[in-house]
């Protein structure tokens, strides 16, 4: 059973039409831009009561997913928690992650887009948003038949995770501000905006109340990359990829899959560019990690169905200074063993 299959048993929002390794090929895509999909007419927006009148009835949603880069250090995932539940009290409510750097707009997507397919049916607020309180937009995309709808700015945070979803049905501009909170500045939209409409739509509210559709091709896309193939003067024809994540433990996922180094083998050399000097390591692929063997590198594939550089009982990010968006060159290799060490190697 794949990712996404086991999504569907549980209740998650990716369709069931996804099939095993289907982290690897929708992540990837192919393309480097995720775009909503199946655009409709403009709608004016209906006119409500303001929130705090709204009848506390169970409505179509009773779950919201939160995921931000607010962090845990400050009152903000709390308070935002506290108007859902005050606005919606019987509305379950679950952390994604609060851990998102600061303003990673990408590394937000991406980790969104990795749990859509196993968050309950309901509403997704995600907030990372550099551009709060400007003219950036906060919209809704309606997807899954209408039961997820994702919250939050229009600045790609939301696109991968639609596109992982099925595709955008419906989208629209949060631009009713009678569902909005009053507040004395425009910095803090997980309060002030999405909190309160997602508490709108769990208590019976309608999509087209919270304000005016907009056709889902304008809605922006996100920007991932895309594993390439690529030619290298030592070590011949191989695959230049991408470090998308580096999780808790120092595992690096890239953006390939499986599928993309069959040709390859079992024993693989990795090289990792870096100025004047590049390093070469030996890389075992593996089904788990400790099958790498102690202390080695070596690559698995991961929960999502990607491609993971990882050390067994250590972190491949310490061992190969590697990092979020650090490439990573992957070539067949001779069988040298997992334990060869690091070679640096002058480039000209």
């Amino acid at each position: 059973m794949g990712c996404a299959e086991r999504a569907g048993a549980v209740g998650g929002l990716a369709p069931a039409l996804f099939v095993s390794h289907a982290g690897s090929r929708a992540l990837q895509s192919h393309s480097r831009r995720w775009h909503s999909c199946r655009g409709r007419s403009h709608r004016q927006h209906s006119t409500i009561d303001p929130p705090r009148s709204i009848p506390r009835v169970l409505g179509m949603h009773n779950h919201v997913s939160l995921l931000t880069d607010y962090g845990l250090g400050d009152e903000f995932v709390g308070v935002v928690k506290s108007v859902i539940v005050d606005l919606a009290p019987h509305v379950r409510i679950t952390d994604i992650t609060h851990g998102i750097a600061a303003f990673d707009v990408r590394a937000g997507s991406l980790a969104l887009a990795r749990a859509i397919q196993y968050v309950p049916a309901g509403i997704v607020i995600a907030v990372v948003d550099p551009g709060v309180g400007s003219e950036r937009r906060a919209i809704a995309v309606e997807v899954a038949g209408g039961r997820g709808i994702l919250l939050g700015p229009d600045n790609g945070l939301l696109a991968p995770a639609t596109a992982m979803a099925g595709g955008a049905e419906r989208a629209f501009v949060l631009s009713n501000t009678d569902l909005h909170l009053e507040a004395p500045g425009a910095t803090f939209a997980g309060r002030d905006v999405f909190a309160p409409v997602a508490a709108h739509l769990c208590n019976g509210g309608v999509l087209d109340d919270v304000g005016e559709e907009i056709d889902t091709a304008l809605v922006m896309p996100g920007i991932v990359p895309v594993a390439s193939r690529e030619t290298h003067p030592r070590h011949g024809e191989g695959l230049r990829c991408e470090v998308t994540w580096v999780d808790t433990f120092g595992n690096c996922q890239l953006n390939a899959g499986s599928e993309d180094i069959e040709s390859f083998g079992s024993q693989l050399r990795l090289v990792i560019p870096g100025g004047t000097e590049e390093a070469v390591r030996s890389a075992r692929i593996a089904t788990h990690f400790a099958a790498i063997g102690d202390g080695a590198v070596g690559l698995v594939i991961d929960s999502y169905g990607m491609l993971a550089v990882a050390v067994d009982r250590g972190s491949a990010a310490a061992q190969l200074s590697l990092g979020a968006g650090d490439a990573v060159l992957l070539f067949a290799g001779e069988d040298r063993g997992p334990d060869a060490p690091v070679t640096l190697r002058t480039t000209r």
